[in-house]
């Protein structure tokens, strides 16, 4: 028990030959970085700006796109931080912070996903209800579920994983996470799996809400070709949206999983980068690509930026 301890700061994994490229690793992420900030800012922007797309579909795509803003900041600055100095050393304090954010992101990513799916569903499968049933108010409640769920979520996660006295203090990982702590524990970490289990259970079951969702859509529109049009025109970006955030959080489980020495150092370092890199660089393409209205009044701004 003397070797157990709350240590006051964490070392974190160092990117593969940082001495020798941290200049244009640090470049790089500056890059992506400055990229997800514009591609996501611009669609929130224009969805704010434009009345005309103050409908449900548009004002849950802003939100996603507000929510990668918010999990971008909880990486990016702290990494490009740790390239300049070539220090990759993180107080306590900050790990738990950066747990909540990148963590609390994803699970929001996944309840507005799933919101989406909803949306969706109404709206082809029963359009006459579709203002009924997502007004103002309805609107407002599945914003507040997106957000507050996760954040109830991850602030009880961080207090049981800071009850936790640790015998080790090097985070195998390019950024903090709840389990790669939990990992450095001597204790017995039975109440934190058991609540990440459920967790788990909770998110998956989700997924399959949004699959099931996607299957009767797929059915509801094969009587109607207007129905197939609005499935291919709204509903092909938020597949893409779901299958990206999939894939994300499968990767993050595989690295937490087998990331510490049984695969390469490469492939550890792109299974931990790839939910925080693909999905909010990726998503706002695919809507501003995919959604006419969206798409249109995206044009619109750029031409007048043009001409100014």
């Amino acid at each position: 028990m003397d070797n157990m301890t709350m240590f006051a700061s964490y070392t974190l994994m160092e990117p593969k030959d940082s001495k020798s490229f941290r200049h244009i690793y640090f470049t790089c992420f500056l890059v992506l970085y400055i990229l997800i900030i514009f591609v996501n800012t611009w669609v929130s922007a224009v969805i704010v700006l434009e009345r005309a797309l103050h409908e449900p579909m548009y004002i849950f795509l802003c939100n996603l796109c507000v929510n990668d803003l918010y999990g971008a900041a909880g990486f990016y600055p702290k990494f490009l931080y740790d390239l300049m100095l070539d220090s990759y050393v993180i107080p306590s304090y900050m790990c738990a912070i950066q747990t909540f954010v990148i963590y609390s992101s994803v699970m929001c990513d996944c309840t507005t996903v799933t919101v989406m799916a909803y949306d969706r569903h109404v709206a082809i499968c029963r359009p006459l209800d579709y203002h009924t049933k997502l007004n103002r108010f309805s609107c407002g409640v599945l914003l507040a579920f997106c957000w507050i769920l996760p954040f109830v979520y991850m602030i009880i996660c961080v207090m049981l994983t800071n009850r936790l006295k640790l015998c080790k203090y090097h985070i195998n990982k390019l950024y903090c996470d709840n389990w790669s702590i939990v990992k450095l524990s001597c204790e017995s970490t039975v109440i934190n799996n058991i609540y990440g289990f459920l967790v788990i259970s909770f998110y998956s079951c989700l997924c399959v809400f949004i699959i099931v969702s996607y299957i009767r859509l797929v059915i509801a529109c094969k009587a109607s070709l207007e129905c197939r049009r609005k499935f291919w025109q709204t509903c092909v970006p938020h597949m893409f949206t779901v299958m990206n955030y999939v894939v994300a959080v499968f990767f993050d489980a595989m690295y937490s999983r087998y990331g510490s020495g049984n695969v390469s150092e490469n492939l550890q370092h792109f299974l931990a980068l790839e939910m925080l890199i693909v999905p909010p660089l990726v998503n706002p393409v695919i809507y501003g690509l995919k959604l006419k209205e969206v798409r249109k009044r995206i044009l619109k701004s750029f031409v007048y930026i043009r001409k100014q």
